[in-house]
């Protein structure tokens, strides 16, 4: 099966890739719709693809990012002996139309007279317990999956930087199960979400918070009827604050007894796990001070802020 061409990325500016992207469901997006990214919500890939999401400028970032790629492919390149060659088009499943791929790069394996596909990550430090051992986020893995079924391919690598000083490598073959997963949730994400204007359930991401927040970002001075059923949504919203009061009591007296045996000490072990309980210095602007030394200056420099609030309490 050969994929379409939807579209060539060889001299296409921003906007209109993201016009082009509109058209189906990537690879980034696939680990939202499938409920699993730790980063995106299905929310906002639901926007997106409706035009209406939370605008997004492209920044240093992105363009620092493409850079970086052209080096990890040259590092696959090096240690595997595989050939290595841009795809520049966005390419569209001839089956399932509402899949789309903007591949990294294509991959030839001399030994199997195939071809295959190559996923690129610039993975940061903080990020790096994710490539421990024989780990590798879901995302990247969904993301694999995607642009096997998309291009018909049977296996691909995942290839990453991590921390900017060591180099992970990994392939992976098409999991066929896994495969007919992702195209059954895509196909409904796509045809009962997208097409019918229909907004996914919101779920307790931190991205579908951002995503709220911008699309009602100021309240109106008004108050609604809310369903019945939410009557319970807020009994168990007050039950979870409840145990997360207990939760987190539990969890500072662990805290405190492990701090008053450590004393003045910067670590301890315990025989399997190491305690860390270190001082650390840093500078901080005196706001209040400034305030009451320069109050002129103070007020000049204040700016105005929005955010709404959001609380409950039992109607009496």
């Amino acid at each position: 099966m050969e994929a379409i061409r939807l579209a060539s990325t060889k001299r296409i500016g921003y906007e209109e890739w993201k016009r082009e992207r509109m058209k189906g469901i990537g690879g980034s997006d696939v680990a939202a719709v499938l409920g699993i990214s730790r980063w995106k919500s299905a929310l906002r890939v639901y926007l997106e693809k409706i035009d209406e999401a939370p605008e997004e400028e492209e920044n240093e970032a992105m363009e620092i990012g493409r850079k970086i790629e052209d080096f990890i492919a040259g590092l696959f390149k090096e240690k595997t002996g595989m050939y290595v060659q841009r795809c520049n088009a966005i390419l569209q499943n001839s089956e399932y139309p509402w899949m789309i791929a903007n591949i990294d790069r294509e991959i030839y394996d001399e030994a199997t007279d195939s071809w295959g596909i190559l996923e690129l990550k610039n993975v940061s430090e903080y990020m790096k317990n994710d490539w421990e051992g024989e780990e590798i986020p879901p995302e990247a893995y969904v993301q694999l999956q995607h642009y096997l079924i998309v291009t018909g391919r049977t296996w691909g690598y995942i290839a990453g930087l991590i921390g900017g000083k060591r180099f992970e490598y990994r392939r992976f073959e098409l999991d066929e199960e896994l495969a007919d997963e992702i195209i059954r949730r895509e196909e409904k994400f796509w045809k009962e979400n997208v097409l019918k204007g229909i907004p996914p359930a919101v779920d307790g991401s931190e991205d579908c918070s951002t995503v709220l927040e911008v699309l009602f970002p100021q309240s109106m001075r008004k108050s609604i009827d809310l369903p019945t059923e939410d009557d319970l949504v807020v009994e168990e919203l007050e039950t979870l604050k409840a145990q997360k009061e207990e939760i987190d009591k539990e969890i500072t007296l662990r805290e405190n007894r492990l701090k008053e045996s450590l004393g003045d000490s910067e670590a301890g072990f315990t025989g399997r796990y190491w305690v860390f309980w270190k001082s650390y210095f840093s500078k901080r602007f005196a706001q209040s001070k400034f305030k009451e030394e320069r109050p002129k200056d103070y007020e000049n420099y204040l700016e105005e802020t929005h955010s709404r609030r959001f609380r409950f309490k039992r109607a009496s």
